[in-house]
C-alpha cells in the first residue's frame, strides 16, 4: 500500500518502512505525527482525492531533527564596491512511515519497536591452521620484501683513460695593445 501526502509545499509518495526527509515538522525524536492531507491512496484499489482523501492519514515516527548543508548566497555588483554573503542551513524532520490509515482510524500511540541487530559472530577457527598459513606465507613475504628493498644492480662501465691534458693554444697574430 503506499499513499502520496502533501507537507511543507511539496507532495511525497510513501509507502510502510520509508525513510524520507522533510520541511521541519514539529514533534520530538522517537514521537508519531500525523499528516492529514492525504491526495492518493493505493493498494490493490487506487482512491484520488478531490482534493484530499476522506479520512485518510499518514503516521511517521520522528528520527531525527537536523539542520541541512551550509549554502552560501554571495552577491557581487562589479565595479561598484558591493558585495553581500549571506549563509543558509535549512531545517529537516527525519521521518519513518509507520502507517498508511484509511476510514478515519487512528495511528497506533507508540513506535513500533525497532529490532535491534546483534553483532555478527566472529568465525570460529582452528587455530593450527591459521599459523601453517602465517608460516607459509612468511618465505614469500621476505623474498617479496627483498626485492623491493634491492632495486637491481647497473652493470658497471669500463673505467676509461682520463682525458689528456689540452695544448695550449699559441697566442694570436697580430698587434698587442
Amino acid at each position: 500500500m503506499f499513499a502520496v501526502f502533501k507537507t511543507g509545499g511539496k507532495q511525497y509518495r510513501v509507502a510502510a518502512d520509508d525513510v524520507l526527509k522533510v520541511d521541519k515538522v514539529k514533534g520530538e525524536p522517537g514521537q508519531i505525527v500525523e499528516f492529514g492531507e492525504v491526495l492518493v491512496v493505493g493498494g490493490d484499489s487506487v482512491t484520488l482525492g478531490a482534493p484530499i482523501v476522506a479520512g485518510a492519514t499518514v503516521a511517521a515516527e520522528v528520527l531525527e531533527q537536523a539542520r541541512g548543508p551550509k549554502i552560501i548566497a554571495f552577491k557581487k555588483r562589479r565595479r561598484k564596491n558591493s558585495r553581500r554573503k549571506r549563509g543558509h542551513r535549512q531545517e529537516f524532520t527525519l521521518l519513518r512511515i509507520t502507517e498508511i490509515l484509511t476510514d478515519g482510524k487512528k495511528p497506533s500511540k507508540t513506535a513500533p519497536p525497532r529490532p535491534k541487530r546483534a553483532p555478527a559472530p566472529a568465525p570460529a577457527m582452528p587455530e593450527a591452521p591459521v599459523k601453517a598459513a602465517a608460516e607459509a606465507a612468511a618465505p614469500a613475504a621476505e623474498t617479496a620484501a627483498k626485492k623491493r628493498k634491492a632495486p637491481a644492480k647497473k652493470p658497471e662501465k669500463p673505467k676509461s683513460k682520463p682525458p689528456a691534458a689540452k695544448a695550449k693554444k699559441p697566442p694570436p697574430k697580430g698587434k698587442k695593445k
